[in-house]
């Protein structure tokens, strides 16, 4: 059940002293810091997913997330959300949300998060202006009220991202690349601090990949955080600043991107040869 983070009569109203207190002193203390994990790990059915994680982020900062499937990014990411905690007294901080400390279920409107398996799990007979809506309450379907504001905001997002047309629309009619559009419309509905973008580019084709670049470039300036997940390094834009490499549920390299993303570094991380080219201040790398 959703709590509002002002029902403290609900919860113990220590607990949400205790979540306003940090986040004003994530605030005061920290400046602008948006992510704080500090010794995070996480155990699934007796296997470590993510095991010591350290990692801090700024606002304003873009950081590529670089890792191979199973590495446990996806994993990563369903802790950002507060979809999972910690585990072995490792902590995390999101936006000013202390887990353990407060009700996390507002968290997940602060933050955007465009994926694949989001898009699968969206009935095929909605609309694209209810799936947009939907984002408000960061649930599947729309099943809250909405306002003519929360109407004329989802059209001004649309418009933004040229699917006005696409209003009434079914989403299984739609391409790939359409559909993709769509979703970034409901992680932008409720104007997240944090923009999450999880191998956004799989499926799409050479121009719906160049309108999705275009997408990303703009939010950028938009002096929102973007997190772009993927195993790619020729999908990492010149926005990004940062880089965090996971492996095996580790971090094996975290900070200035062209620091991280260099051969030496990529040939260690991958356990193989490989040749890292830059141009254009994109990075290609090829498997000697």
């Amino acid at each position: 059940m959703k709590v509002p983070a002002r029902a403290t009569a609900a919860l113990s109203r220590s607990k949400g002293l205790c979540c306003e207190k940090s986040k004003a002193e994530t605030k005061q203390k920290v400046t602008k810091m948006i992510i704080d994990l500090q010794n995070v790990s996480y155990r699934k059915n007796g296997k470590t997913i993510l095991d010591g994680i350290n990692w801090q982020v700024e606002a304003g900062e873009h950081w590529i997330i670089l890792g191979l499937n199973g590495s446990g990014k996806t994993t990563l990411l369903n802790l950002i959300n507060g979809y999972i905690f910690p585990a072995f007294g490792g902590s995390a901080n999101v936006l000013g949300y202390q887990f353990g400390n407060c009700p996390i279920a507002d968290l997940r409107k602060h933050i955007g998060w465009i994926s694949n398996s989001l898009s699968q799990n969206i009935p095929v007979n909605e609309t694209p202006l209810d799936i947009i809506l939907s984002g408000k309450f960061a649930s599947i379907g729309l099943w809250d009220e909405v306002s003519e504001e929360d109407i004329a905001k989802a059209e001004g997002v649309m418009e933004k991202l040229g699917i006005a047309k696409l209003r009434e629309r079914t989403y299984g009619s739609l391409s790939q690349g359409e559909k993709q559009k769509v979703i970034i419309g409901r992680a932008l509905i409720s104007d997240p601090e944090i923009i999450i973008f999880d191998e956004a580019c799989n499926g799409l084709d050479i121009f719906a990949k160049k309108d999705l670049y275009g997408i990303i470039e703009k939010l950028a300036q938009e002096q929102k955080s973007i997190f772009f997940v993927t195993h790619n390094t020729d999908e990492i834009l010149p926005i990004f600043n940062k880089a965090l490499l996971i492996k095996e549920g580790k971090i094996h390299s975290k900070g200035d991107l062209k620091e991280v993303i260099q051969q030496e570094n990529l040939q260690d991380f991958y356990g193989s040869d490989v040749d890292v080219f830059e141009r254009d201040d994109r990075f290609f790398l090829f498997a000697r």
